[in-house]
């Protein structure tokens, strides 16, 4: 077998940016911004909460990913074999063309173009339809060539963008736009799980789960391609990015917090980064904060793409890869032409009920020694998040939930979207209890990889 290669400094700082990259989405960057404005002189609170769900679960599920080769297929099989065809599913597809590529888009689309349009009494759809199409070509043309990604992403837009980022932080602190404010209303009670239910909007945990087989491919692609060695670098570029995400959103709350004076309070991060961006650095700001979220929306829809379609081509390979990303890429681009409010609306209750599945995986899979990779552990943490995951999923549609927030307020974080903690738990612990007293000794798991499926569908 041939031996890793070793890679230097610089091999190993072009894959922590790639992964920085794939997590910092145009997206991403709008949340902070609003919990410093609206959180004043009490960020620091929130923020914490924030760092925890925003950054922190992202390290955790790296970590857990680094375990199971990352492939977030076998993981999930860990419940059973149908299951993790279900949860990969509609995860991928969510954190691919049905959602994040076509918010990105619309949203690098109202940051970055939007602002220096005429007004147009909101009939902005051809404008929208010109930009989606040009922007979802660059994403194809960088997606046919996963290899590359790393030459690509992590030697060149990254960098890009990391520097006009640093230049408006950096402009911020030296020439503070003002004083930083007392908190408002929704920051001065219950701060810190405010904070964290903000972070727990960025998903990053959940696409983490999406993002590593292709990850894994480009560490592959520097020449390590053994198990200990692709661990290694997944978590050193791991280590990097959760510390550059860290301080990044420090930074740009602080900017939200400081800008109260110079700009009014603004309704969204988009809206505030603009403006922010204008009065730091005047009307060049806007094009300066328009190629930052031009650049992070083209790595994330990069990131999203080749991942789904990588997943695609594993579990059905009767059709090319490349084929994957032209009928993923082509579903995005009609659904970002919708309109963000819709994009966002009609995906928001998908993505509560994905996410608590998916720390439960994540969580299990790091702490799997301590209850000897018992399945009845997965099975039963599962069937007891499923219910409650179900519930936030629809306050999250905007359904009337008070009979329901009041029959089951006693449960800890129930109407803060974290209902699902304490009895994923129980589901656990009683899961365990019940494989002893049955069995003796707990079934343990056992693991169906990607392409373990595929074979097995290639046989049907």
């Amino acid at each position: 077998m041939t031996a890793d290669k070793r890679l230097n400094f610089f091999e190993l700082g072009a894959l922590g940016f790639l992964l920085f990259a794939m997590f910092l989405g145009a997206g991403n960057i709008i949340f902070a911004p609003m919990v410093g404005q609206e959180a004043g002189t009490d960020m620091w609170i929130p923020m914490s909460g924030f760092l925890i769900t925003g950054v922190g679960l992202v390290f955790l599920a790296i970590v857990a990913l680094a375990k199971t080769s990352g492939d977030v297929h076998r993981m999930a099989s860990r419940v059973s074999n149908k299951y993790a065809i279900v949860f990969c599913l509609v995860l991928f597809l969510t954190l691919g063309p049905i959602y994040v590529i076509p918010r990105t888009t619309s949203v690098v689309f109202e940051i970055g173009v939007l602002p220096s349009l005429a007004e147009q009494d909101g009939a902005h759809r051809l404008p929208l339809l010109i930009f989606s199409t040009i922007f979802i070509a660059g994403t194809i043309w960088l997606s046919l060539s996963p290899n590359k990604l790393v030459d690509r992403i992590g030697k060149i837009l990254t960098p890009a963008f990391g520097i006009l980022l640093i230049i408006i932080i950096v402009t911020s602190i030296v020439n503070p736009m003002g004083q930083v404010h007392e908190p408002l209303e929704a920051y001065q009670d219950g701060a810190f799980f405010t904070g964290f239910t903000e972070g727990y909007l960025t998903m990053d945990a959940a696409a983490a789960l999406v993002f590593a087989g292709v990850f894994i491919q480009a560490i592959r692609s520097q020449g390590v391609n053994s198990d200990k060695g692709i661990s290694t670098v997944f978590f050193k570029a791991g280590l990097f990015t959760v510390v550059a995400l860290a301080v990044l959103h420090i930074s740009l709350a602080w900017i939200g917090g400081s800008s109260v004076d110079a700009i009014g309070r603004m309704d969204n991060g988009g809206q505030l980064l603009a403006e922010a961006s204008r009065y730091l650095l005047g009307e060049p700001g806007l094009y300066v904060i328009g190629i930052v979220v031009f650049l992070t929306g083209l790595t994330t829809n990069v990131a999203c793409l080749t991942a789904v379609a990588d997943y695609f081509a594993r579990v059905f390979p009767r059709v090319d890869c490349k084929v994957w990303v032209w009928i993923n890429a082509v579903l995005g681009f009609g659904i970002a032409n919708l309109g963000l409010e819709t994009v966002l609306s009609a995906a928001l209750p998908v993505l509560f009920l994905l996410y608590p599945l998916s720390m439960v995986l994540i969580l299990l899979t790091l702490v799997d020694g301590v209850f000897g990779k018992a399945r009845a552990v997965y099975v039963g943490a599962t069937v007891a998040t499923v219910p409650f995951a179900i519930l936030d999923a629809i306050r999250a549609a905007n359904v009337d939930m008070s009979g329901i927030d009041s029959a089951l307020g006693f449960i800890p974080l129930f109407s803060d979207y974290g209902g699902w903690i304490i009895p994923a738990f129980l589901g656990a612990v009683i899961g365990y209890a019940a494989s002893k007293l049955t069995a003796g000794q707990p079934e343990k798991i056992t693991e169906q990889s990607m392409d373990e499926l595929a074979d097995e569908q290639a046989e049907n």
